[in-house]
């Protein structure tokens, strides 16, 4: 069992740069982590980093949707506006050889719509596509998400890296 990694840093990149280097000093190899949560702006950035302990660290994803709900309640228009980060980290040794991020803009829903997806994406509605993330099958989903959109970004700094 490796010793876990706790991640109490501000900012995505940080939380996969840290487990990235640290599991790469106890492992043969390249190592990527990812660190990935919902930003809203007229929250202060909250979620953020604490997305997936936003309601508290036992929660499930009904009961964070329903805290961010109860905070986005009486915002309107732009107010509502958010995105997805996700920042991944690529390590050998204990040295970082790429951080990647990206991300994927769209905007909060008063109620959830969908059954597919995780976390918070069936509140997470793309305007041009008039679907939540929930909402989207799986393979859409992969292309236009922010992980999907970071993971080839990857791929490319590893190629270029061969």
């Amino acid at each position: 069992m490796l010793p876990a990694f706790e991640e109490n840093a501000p900012t995505f990149s940080e939380n996969a740069a840290g487990k990235a280097l640290h599991y790469s000093r106890l492992n043969d190899g390249l190592v990527f982590a990812d660190d990935s949560g919902l930003v809203v702006p007229a929250l202060g950035g909250a979620p953020g980093v604490h997305s997936a302990r936003y309601a508290g660290s036992q929660a499930t994803n009904s009961q964070r949707i329903e805290k961010l709900l109860g905070a986005m309640r009486g915002k309107t228009g732009a107010q509502r506006a958010a995105y997805f980060v996700c920042a991944i980290a690529l390590a050998k040794g204990g040295r970082a050889l790429a951080i990647v991020t990206d991300r994927v803009d769209g905007e909060i829903l008063e109620a959830p719509r969908g059954a597919g997806g995780f976390g918070y994406d069936p509140v997470f509605y793309l305007p041009a596509l008039g679907k939540t993330f929930a909402e989207l099958p799986a393979e859409e989903k992969n292309q236009r998400s922010h992980r999907g959109k970071a993971f080839r970004k990857l791929l490319a700094a590893l190629s270029s890296m061969l």
